[in-house]
């Protein structure tokens, strides 16, 4: 249990807390990340942390007032760009939305820096516990800080707050299927509503979406459950409507790279 007995130990302030058997207990946390994309994944989280790190499902609630859509454009230095996630203010007409994801414990400053340098477009920000939700039976921590990565934006943001600026995909920074399939992977875990929900609550699906499963631009990205994962694409909304637009590299390349290319269908 991620908040077991060592979360019941610091909650009963008793110092050298010990289990059943005498041995001593972890202390309790008092730093973690809410994972809303690729930390959502627990092989992703570990090849961060060089750890295993068990996650509770959480939600955070539409009163946090952004929305998690594909407005992190990266990659560019690899020549393999591609749209991540990210948060951004909602639009004109648009609602905030709930976001699901995972909470994970940050073990000490070395490793709460490792995922800074992993997350370097991004700027990492406190939520209020007051958004915060469980999802399932498992609890989530009574003390410590909560931390989410927001996109840092192409100029030079204020140092805190929302960046303005967020570009989304284009012909040059596509949705990458391998990218998606790690998320989903990990949601998926969580169980298959849980997946969905992910979906639904996810804005900017995009007709520039290259199918790199043949050649993955994240080669270390398995393709587990591409069947399921397809299945939930293109049958859940918003992502369904542009499912059919999504390309094998080839045929990517002539829609949306070669000079004169047809603009994608709407």
């Amino acid at each position: 249990m991620l908040f077991g007995l060592a979360g019941l130990a610091a909650a009963s302030g008793t110092a050298a807390a010990r289990d059943f058997w005498g041995e001593s207990l972890p202390e309790q946390p008092s730093d973690f990340l809410f994972g809303y994309g690729t930390l959502i994944s627990e092989p992703s989280r570990t090849a961060t942390s060089r750890r295993r790190v068990a996650a509770v499902p959480a939600r955070i609630s539409a009163r946090f007032g952004l929305v998690r859509a594909f407005v992190a454009q990266g990659g560019a230095r690899s020549g393999a760009g591609f749209t991540a996630l990210g948060l951004r203010r909602p639009r004109a007409g648009e609602e905030p939305s709930s976001i699901n994801g995972v909470v994970f414990p940050v073990r000490d400053a070395e490793e709460m820096a490792a995922f800074d340098r992993r997350e370097g477009g991004y700027r990492r920000l406190e939520v209020d516990p007051a958004h915060l939700e469980a999802v399932g039976w498992q609890g989530l921590p009574r003390s410590g800080r909560v931390w989410i990565y927001v996109p840092r934006g192409r100029a030079s943001p204020p140092e805190e707050g929302v960046a303005e600026d967020l570009a989304g995909p284009d012909a040059a920074y596509p949705l990458v299927q391998s990218y998606i399939d790690v998320v989903l992977q990990g949601a998926l875990a969580e169980g298959a509503a849980f997946a969905r929900e992910l979906i639904e609550t996810t804005f900017d699906w995009s007709a520039f979406w290259l199918d790199d499963r043949p050649t993955p631009r994240r080669p270390w990205a398995a393709t587990e459950q591409a069947g399921q994962i397809d299945r939930l694409l293109s049958t859940t909304e918003p992502a369904s409507s542009q499912f059919r637009n999504r390309l094998y590299p080839e045929l990517y390349a002539a829609r949306h790279l070669m000079a004169g290319a047809a603009p994608p269908p709407e």
